[in-house]
């Protein structure tokens, strides 16, 4: 008799469903099974529920994820089960050039997640993907639970955006974007050592966080409005690093027109309708850069999970209402009416 499990399922836009769908197993020699202790709503995921780009009906969604080993493949070296661990949003063979290189999230063997929202998951390439804890979930609060989940995707998304920038010690930067992403990427720039973070926000319990993560100053204005103020902010010269977050056209538009010459703008947000000058570049020697975080990259090398460990940052703070997965259509429309930052689903 086939085990179930229960997940969160797509229906149509505006809708999910908590649904008993055959239990994930073990498929490869280098795949593991883990039971989700952690998982949540991603804003990326409101592009599908609202319609604004495909999704297939009935189909299992959710790629942040943060749980427990229950099984290993005959290939597996790296856990056991029992083991806790980070799952980054896409997974990778670890092995190949563009892995050791720190960009997992392009492996040409790997891919992304999309069943994160469920009792347990199938993690696909084991040893080249996750991101183990010491311990197990039960040796932290909950505070700490969050911010772990945080680096499988959100703050590792936010510090890809600051490195892809740039950003640097002495800095102004500038953030777009006052959702989760751009929240972790205040904290980001603040890591790589940007003294002026303006954080672009008209949304005060966002920019309150905004200034706690380590924000100096909070710009409302949008479009040209934004530019100028940016722009009179800083001598008429323009921000050195730009943390696009968004993906908007609106947002890229901005990030354009307030980077200084010779500036870089660091992408991670989902481009939606974005078509960028080369001839507005190439006269401004504005470097672009960005795209899928390599989380596992973040993580492990350049330190996000330590600083987790410690105590140095708090991103789990992004996640202001939780639910259990029988309320995921709460979560999504709290989401989506922006009643919350960022949903947290625990099981």
């Amino acid at each position: 008799m086939t085990e179930m499990m229960k997940a969160a399922i797509f229906v149509e836009p505006g809708k999910m469903a908590v649904e008993e769908v055959p239990k994930a197993t073990l498929e490869q020699d280098d795949d593991i099974v883990i039971r989700v202790v952690r998982t949540c709503v991603c804003g990326s995921d409101l592009w599908f529920f609202r319609g604004l780009s495909g999704q297939a009906a009935h189909s299992q969604v959710g790629h942040e994820s943060i749980g427990v080993v229950e099984e290993v493949g005959a290939a597996v070296e790296s856990v056991k089960p029992g083991d806790f661990v980070v799952v980054p949003f896409p997974y990778s063979c670890g092995k190949c050039p563009v892995c050791k290189a720190g960009f997992e999230s392009v492996c040409p063997h790997g891919g992304y997640f999309s069943a994160c929202q469920a009792e347990y998951l199938r993690v696909p390439e084991a040893d080249g993907t996750v991101v183990k804890v010491p311990g197990s979930p039960e040796d932290y609060s909950d505070e700490q639970l969050a911010s772990l989940l945080t680096i499988s995707d959100v703050m590792s998304t936010g510090y890809h955006a600051a490195a892809s920038a740039e950003a640097k010690p002495g800095d102004t930067a500038v953030v777009m974007g006052d959702g989760a992403v751009g929240l972790c990427g205040v904290i980001a720039a603040k890591m790589r050592g940007a003294t002026r973070i303006i954080a672009m926000s008209r949304h005060e319990d966002r920019a309150a966080l905004a200034r706690e993560f380590g924000a100096t100053d909070i710009v409302p204005e949008r479009d040209q409005a934004a530019i100028d103020k940016v722009l009179g902010m800083t001598d008429g010269y323009g921000a050195d690093a730009v943390l696009e977050c968004v993906g908007s056209k609106q947002s890229f538009d901005t990030a354009i027109g307030l980077i200084r010459r010779g500036g870089v703008i660091g992408r991670v947000g989902l481009p939606h309708d974005v078509e960028i000058s080369a001839e507005g570049t190439f006269y401004g020697n504005i470097g672009i850069k960005g795209g899928p975080a390599p989380v596992r990259h973040y993580d492990l090398d350049e330190g996000l999970l330590d600083a987790v460990l410690k105590g140095e940052i708090n991103p789990g703070r992004v996640f202001t209402a939780e639910y259990d997965l029988n309320h995921i259509q709460d979560a999504y429309e709290a989401m989506d009416q922006r009643k919350v930052i960022k949903a947290l689903i625990r099981f």
